[in-house]
């Protein structure tokens, strides 16, 4: 049975006190907490080997967000997944709209990511989304299976299984505009249709299938209630303890 996730993505927020402080609070208040769902926290490269070794990492999983396309070399200010791993992280953020927007990463670099995040070891979050315009034209089913089409759908059944996968509409991220529970579910439904076409109703049954789009405790509950929606990969409201716990809450 696929695994219900919450994944917070800190992004270019907090410094390395800030980040412990915050890491550590999460922490307390989980560590006699009973939860139903798997807890994963998305810091910058900086914080991960201090934060894993500050944290119960059975209870809250440590993620990069992001790796090298490269295994090692020489390639300035990159950060490869063996070096991820050593910290103690489990789990590497790929293909989010913002790595994909800013910083031009196409469908290839992304293969070569996926492919050494899974060779290390680690579990590749991968994003996919649509922006405002796809959206509006009414092609957003399309183009979000596209992406995985040209991507994650390349890996063998074995591979793909060891993989998360967040829809992100491009268009809820940090504007405070949320999918609806309808919106969502029918991207959630979509995709785990074309993962059943593509390798099958078992493996399709088996993948968690994130949402991430302005996911905050008002809204995680019916958002999370709907059959195809595992959890949320959460910008913002993972910045805050007691938001992100309210997140957590919410299955």
């Amino acid at each position: 049975m696929r695994k219900n996730i919450v994944a917070g993505n800190w992004k270019m927020n907090k410094n390395l006190q800030e980040g412990l402080a915050l890491a550590t609070e999460l922490d307390g208040i989980l560590k006699d907490k009973e939860i139903n769902c798997d807890v994963v926290i998305g810091t910058p490269f900086i914080h991960l080997a201090s934060v894993a070794a500050a944290i119960d990492t059975d209870k809250i999983g440590v993620s990069a967000q992001n790796c090298a396309d490269k295994a090692s070399g020489a390639y300035t200010g990159e950060t490869s997944v063996e070096m991820i791993k050593s910290t103690g992280a489990a789990y590497v953020i790929l293909g989010h709209s913002e790595r994909r927007e800013y910083y031009a990463e196409t469908s290839e670099i992304l293969n070569d990511k996926v492919t050494l995040t899974l060779e290390a070891g680690l579990t590749p979050i991968y994003c996919c989304g649509e922006a405002l315009d796809i959206r509006e034209a009414g092609t957003q089913n399309e183009f979000v299976i596209n992406q995985l089409k040209e991507t994650v759908f390349k890996l063998s059944e074995e591979d793909f299984k060891k993989v998360v996968i967040a829809y992100e509409p491009i268009w809820a991220i940090g504007t405070g505009v949320t999918a609806s529970s309808d919106q969502a579910q029918e991207m959630h439904k979509a995709l785990r249709e074309a993962i059943a076409a593509n390798y099958s109703a078992e493996v399709a049954d088996e993948t968690s299938i994130l949402y991430g789009g302005s996911c905050k405790p008002s809204n995680a509950k019916e958002l999370f209630a709907n059959p195809d929606v595992d959890g949320g990969l959460i910008g913002g409201a993972s910045l805050k303890a007691e938001d992100f716990v309210g997140i957590i809450d919410a299955f």
